[in-house]
């Protein structure tokens, strides 16, 4: 059974940077393509919650490399899956200790 997926606000947020960061760098076909790679791992999120790795045990919150430079952090409650953030690999670490 597949789970329903639900944006946080700091998730939708994080999106709209990493859009606006593509598309000024590199163009609109990158942007494509990420979003392709990003929506591609949503379903399959969907159908296998727990195929990403166990980043924050205590607060059961998971995280996935979904390009070299983004991971991808959420947590399973119920019978949905909560995206937390998308998160810049060449950011300040630290930043991932506020999830």
């Amino acid at each position: 059974m597949a789970l329903d997926i639900r944006w946080t606000t700091k998730a939708d947020i994080e999106l709209d940077h990493l859009i606006i960061y593509l598309e000024s760098e590199w163009g609109e076909s990158v942007v494509k393509a990420f979003m392709k790679k990003l929506y591609d791992f949503l379903e399959i999120l969907s159908e296998f919650p727990e195929i990403g790795s166990m980043q924050y045990p205590e607060k059961k919150i998971r995280g996935f490399s979904l390009t070299k430079q983004v991971s991808i952090f959420y947590k399973i409650d119920g019978n949905q899956i909560i995206l937390l953030d998308l998160f810049d690999n060449r950011s300040d670490p630290k930043r991932k200790d506020a999830l």
